[in-house]
């Protein structure tokens, strides 16, 4: 069996990436282990299956990197299972949307970024 258990993020501070996504979105610190120089650092939703590593930049070109690892595309996807719901949580919390909710084939969505200017999509797919 495989499964995608962790992505990387590239973030220009530990301290600052956890207040966001455990402070307010809510998530919860899995691990925070000091390794010198580096920490080895993991957040997730609650009951996530997939961790998000959050890497600090060191040096110049993963600094450059920070809030651009996709090229500009959304590039990672929070699946909801009460869009409205969280979406107006994000909205109290101060996440800034992209754009307003909409409605697809696929279910409802909306971009939104955090503070370090990474794309993300709130969705919640369509029940069949």
């Amino acid at each position: 069996m495989q499964f995608v258990s962790a992505v990387s993020l590239v973030v220009p501070d530990y301290d600052a990436a956890i207040a966001f996504y455990c402070g307010a979105l809510g998530w919860d610190l899995l691990e925070d282990i000091p390794q010198g120089r580096k920490r080895w650092v993991t957040v997730a939703p609650p009951g996530g299956q997939c961790r998000l590593v959050l890497a600090r930049a060191d040096g110049p070109e993963q600094e450059a990197a920070i809030g651009n690892q996709t090229g500009g595309r959304v590039g990672f996807f929070l699946t909801t299972d009460d869009f409205a719901r969280d979406h107006a949580a994000m909205l109290a919390a101060g996440v800034t949307f992209r754009e307003p909710p909409r409605h697809e084939p696929y279910g409802s969505v909306a971009v939104w970024e955090d503070p370090f200017g990474n794309a993300w999509d709130l969705i919640e797919p369509r029940t069949t």
